[in-house]
């Protein structure tokens, strides 16, 4: 009897563990759908604490169009005593939509349903990226088989025009009809070498080349032809990798970003040009369809202009798309870089937010035989946190949902405790409470007229003890700050791997330490 009572007491506490601890949210809920239990997990997946929605019916939750389906496979569990699968979208306390996909069963003993949801947001967006690329192919499939259909025309045209322009009996008002038939003819063959180059079929001339010097000779360009409100700064890397390119399309490609980066800042602005050595993992290439781990040499161009919404962006590099007035643009500049870093086996990631402007960065694959030898390319080394983490909690402040909640996994995963907020207001009221915090993880771009730098001198006035790091997928030095917090918060820059979270978190946590 007392071994049967210990094996059963250690079976309750491994199940109150993994409820305790999982990722996932758990539910235990009547016939009539009130929830009895609700793992600490909803937290961070819906923004509620447990104890706010023990008590409560889970259909007050469950998104309107999705209620029926729900209770029908309640139901079916409850008749047939078979584990069902469906997905059901919950609704999160700050109102958006969380997509989560379920396993549910019916136990007769309790007079119970136990069911387990995975928050499948990442997988959705994943899936919609796939789906976007899987267009952009096709559509640069239908585009390069028209361009090559076209040019064979105007090659007919251009060649019967030849036979005849320079004919000397030709009347003067005759010629010059002629002439303005070969100027529109050789404009349409711009046009098909444009199409070609978004659909990869440009033809390339690629070479081992160091990007700083090809770069730097475009800027020097751009500075003399610039708009004098709009100031240029370029910011190479040392020791930059080398890559195999086509040094006349890459100088071509930073000249499209740049010139529609001025177009962005009509009023003036700020324009940065930076080079970097990069490395994306295996988690990136997963969340980026189309990216390849491994090591690169990465061109980011940023802008302080008006910024693109979302839609936008999933469209700006569709060839004819634009956002500019009519006769302002023939929407082929962005489709043609888009083209080239495909072409040249690169990866190319936007960020943008509107009113604060647009970071382009273009990753071309490191040259191979430069590679180290100790590493293989894209592969993360063994991320920890400090030994004393599970003590540290930490406030992620992020108005970007999925970033956020990836986030959270990711300090999940190397021991920290963790708090979260879309917002600064949100945050600050966070700060006023008697919540423990040793660190504020924030992005400095966010909505509600506070950034990053403003909550963090806030939150110091607050707690003056309280690390602070931020984040942004601007470059730090296009960022708006004042000159009190220039040298005094650290920043990490997206995208960032896990191994470099771990590492400049480790550091800003021992700022201010005795050695």
């Amino acid at each position: 009897m007392t071994a049967a009572y210990t094996s059963e007491a250690s079976i309750h506490a491994i199940n109150q563990r993994v409820f305790e601890t999982s990722l996932d949210l758990i539910l235990v809920v009547e016939r009539d759908g009130t929830m009895r239990r609700v793992s600490p997990s909803v937290q961070h997946l819906l923004g509620y604490r447990p104890e706010e929605l023990v008590g409560l019916n889970a259909t007050d939750f469950i998104h309107p169009d999705d209620l029926d389906r729900t209770r029908d496979e309640m139901r079916r569990a409850r008749h047939t005593g078979v584990m069902r699968h469906f997905d059901c979208r919950y609704l999160h306390r700050d109102g958006r939509v969380v997509h989560l996909s379920w396993a549910g069963v019916w136990s007769e003993l309790e007079g119970q349903h136990f069911f387990i949801g995975r928050d499948m947001s990442e997988r959705i967006a994943a899936e919609q990226q796939l789906r976007h690329l899987q267009r952009m192919e096709a559509i640069g499939q239908l585009t390069g088989g028209l361009a090559h259909d076209f040019n064979n025309l105007l090659a007919v045209i251009i060649a019967r025009i030849d036979l005849v322009i320079d004919e000397p009996a030709l009347p003067p008002e005759v010629k010059e009809h002629i002439e303005a038939a070969l100027h529109a003819a050789q404009r349409g063959g711009e046009l098909t070498r444009q199409l070609l180059a978004f659909s990869r079929q440009q033809p390339q001339n690629p070479q081992l080349v160091d990007v700083n010097p090809l770069v730097s000779r475009a800027v020097s360009l751009l500075e003399h032809t610039m708009d004098q409100h709009v100031q240029v700064q370029f910011t190479p890397a040392d020791r930059l990798w080398r890559t195999m390119v086509d040094p006349a399309n890459l100088e071509s490609a930073v000249m499209n970003l740049a010139v529609n980066a001025r177009d962005a800042m009509p009023a003036g602005g700020r324009l940065l040009i930076e080079t970097a050595n990069a490395t994306l993992d295996q988690v990136y290439a997963r969340n980026n369809p189309g990216a390849a781990a491994g090591d690169y040499v990465s061109i980011t161009v940023t802008d302080t202009g008006t910024g693109m919404s979302q839609d936008v962006v999933n469209r700006v590099f569709e060839p004819f798309f634009t956002t500019k007035g009519v006769g302002k643009g023939t929407g082929l500049g962005l489709s043609m870089v888009f083209g080239f870093v495909k072409q040249s086996e690169g990866h190319i990631k936007i960020y943008s937010e509107m009113g604060h402007g647009t970071s382009i960065r273009l990753y071309f694959p490191r040259n191979r035989y430069e590679e180290s030898e100790d590493a293989e390319p894209g592969t993360v080394p063994a991320v920890t946190g400090p030994a004393e983490s599970r003590d540290l909690v930490l406030l992620v402040v992020e108005d970007n949902d999925m970033i956020r909640q990836g986030v959270l996994l990711q300090l999940t995963k190397l021991g920290y405790r963790t708090l979260e907020a879309s917002n600064a207001a949100d945050a600050l009221d966070i700060l006023r409470s008697d919540h423990a915090i040793s660190l504020m993880f924030s992005d400095v771009v966010m909505p509600g007229g506070m950034n990053g730098y403003e909550l963090a001198e806030q939150a110091l006035g607050l707690r003056p003890d309280l690390k602070v790091l931020l984040t942004s997928g601007f470059p730090g030095a296009i960022l708006p700050r004042n000159e009190a917090s220039r040298t005094s918060v650290p920043l990490l820059s997206k995208p960032y791997r896990m191994v470099d979270l771990a590492a400049k978190l480790k550091e800003t946590l021992a700022i201010g330490d005795p050695p």
